[in-house]
């Protein structure tokens, strides 16, 4: 059995929730003092900071007004490719718009060479913390950092509302698609949706069906990935129902930026998400299952210090005061899970799995399984322990599925979808796939299972090698694939060796659900395609991080 206190590395964040509070445990009385810089104009004559920079690249954006929308660099006030995307800091080039107001007359009075020695101490701190992600089948080291900026993904109050309610609304609907495909399956009946498209998902659990958890709470831990085209045009990527990660870098990011800039929160209103792991502990804790007395016992399974998100589990595990156990500490005693402690045996009431279906019980799905408990699932059905995530919400990751949600989402709560789905062309359909293949250079082309940006095929950024090898695979294997039309993602600016320039982002908030009702952190996790022209954020695939301010009112 692993005691936390025996894990080295680890740096818990401050558990005070009160964000007044928290920002006084970082400021100090000098601090405050500082004059306000509320106004860019004025620092223009400063030597070496930003603010000749944003004046260069408000010019040239002046200038091409007229002209089609095109990337600017920053840095040098240069047009660098086409494209068209929306800059989330600049808009339409006539200054930081609202949300980076305040922001943008900060940095503009900031030293640049200081700017980027603080990136090279966020990455000290990263590293000295052991903040990694382990790579799989690299030839290179496999356990890497995750690269970090410093310059915040800013969301005022009135979008982040927005975003709140499509976000609340659709897991709302996956919680209810969840249980109806286990029970009485009336979006089938309905012809809603195809029958096959369940039948014949391996992510479908036959062994769930008239399963009803605690509360009929399916998916306790959501990540929903969202990105953004214009001012006002969200769409969401895909939903992450099944071990969504990423939520210890959101909660690590703002610590960094907490230390290394506190007088930045004592002028701009920033949203708490350090209180998350409490939150989480409770909506764990309000889904135990009846055969828990007292409070409730929480657990949390990992697969072991080899998987690659080994460190989120263990800093998890800290900061909910939790146990981080493994598949061997694990085993049935009178009917219930029980782990392994120095007194004996203790009975789990909640466990919050980080382990995949097909590893969770040797016994009811891969034999040749070390990770899980065998028998976990016989005392699951007889509601003597509760998982987080349920077995089988993976069916709701499934991006077939996916292309389906609007239509899920108003059979099931009777409205139409606030935040829009990417159109999606299923490969298994031969008028859809006929279409992939006439078009293969123009689309994005995903495995239906994938994840992690492995088995992505980028369209306009592949070579005629990798063009050739999908469309082998798209013919041998159709129904794997669904491809998407190739979005112009929004941008944020990156601190570079030379300035600002604009890389394109995702934001992955973070949703907790228990049957007391649905909370949803401000804000997330901001992933950035560090490469130049880059669309692939992940982290896998060379992606970095940002800390995500939502602004209070």
């Amino acid at each position: 059995m692993r005691y936390l206190k025996e894990i080295k590395g680890l740096r818990p964040i401050s558990k005070i929730s009160n964000p007044a509070k928290r920002k006084r445990r970082f400021l100090d009385s000098s601090l405050r003092d500082r004059p306000d810089r509320s106004r860019l104009d004025g620092f223009a004559e400063r030597p070496n900071t930003f603010a000749s920079r944003f004046k260069n690249s408000a010019q040239v954006i002046a200038e091409n007004r007229n002209c089609a929308p095109r990337y600017l660099d920053y840095d040098l006030g240069m047009e660098t490719e086409p494209g068209g995307s929306f800059d989330e800091m600049f808009g339409n080039g006539d200054g930081p718009r609202e949300p980076y107001r305040d922001y943008g007359a900060w940095i503009a009075g900031e030293d640049a060479a200081q700017l980027r020695k603080k990136s090279v101490e966020a990455e000290r701190f990263f590293r000295r913390t052991g903040i990694t992600f382990n790579v799989y089948g690299a030839e290179e080291a496999t356990e890497r950092l995750i690269p970090f900026d410093l310059v915040p993904r800013i969301l005022s109050a009135r979008e982040w509302s927005r975003l709140e309610r499509g976000i609340k609304q659709r897991v709302r609907a996956i919680n209810a698609f969840l249980h109806d495909i286990y029970h009485r399956q009336e979006i089938l009946r309905a012809g809603r949706i195809p029958a096959e498209l369940i039948a014949r998902n391996d992510a479908f659990l036959p062994e769930m069906i008239g399963v009803s958890p605690p509360g009929n709470v399916y998916t306790h831990i959501i990540g929903v990935d969202i990105v953004r085209t214009g001012e006002n045009d969200f769409y969401v990527l895909e939903d992450n129902a099944r071990t969504p990660s990423g939520v210890s870098y959101m909660l690590e990011n703002r610590e960094t930026m907490l230390q290394m800039f506190p007088d930045l929160f004592s002028r701009i209103p920033v949203q708490e998400v350090g209180d998350y792991p409490e939150n989480l502990r409770r909506t764990l804790a309000a889904s135990a299952p009846e055969a828990c007395r007292g409070r409730p016992v929480v657990a949390v399974l990992t697969p072991g210090i080899h998987n690659s998100a080994y460190f989120e589990h263990s800093f998890l595990a800290d900061q909910m005061g939790a146990e981080l156990v493994e598949g061997h500490d694990l085993r049935v005693v009178d009917g219930r899970i029980a782990m392994r402690t120095t007194q004996g045996y203790r009975a789990i009431d909640v466990l919050y799995r980080r382990v995949d279906d097909d590893f969770l019980d040797p016994l009811n799905f891969n034999p040749d399984s070390l990770l899980g408990v065998p028998g976990i699932m016989d005392v699951y059905r007889a509601g003597g322990i509760t998982l987080a995530n349920a077995p089988g919400t993976g069916i709701a990751d499934d991006k077939a599925v996916y292309s389906y949600m609007p239509e899920i989402v108003e059979f099931y709560t009777g409205e139409s979808a606030i935040l829009k789905n990417v159109p999606t062309w299923r490969c298994v359909e031969a008028d859809a796939l006929a279409y992939v293949l006439d078009h293969l250079p123009e689309l994005v082309v995903k495995e239906v299972h994938g994840s992690g940006g492995y088995g992505l095929l980028v369209g306009p950024a592949a070579s005629k090698r990798e063009l050739a090898s999908f469309t082998k695979k798209l013919k041998a294997n159709p129904g794997n694939y669904i491809a998407q039309p190739t979005l112009s993602l929004s941008t944020v600016p990156v601190i570079t060796r030379h300035g600002l320039a604009p890389r394109h982002v995702d934001l992955r908030p973070f949703v907790l659900m228990s049957p007391n009702g649905i909370t949803v952190t401000p804000g997330g996790l901001t992933r950035v395609a560090l490469k130049k022209g880059s669309l692939v954020v992940n982290s896998s695939q060379g992606g970095g991080t940002k800390d995500t301010w939502v602004l209070e009112e």
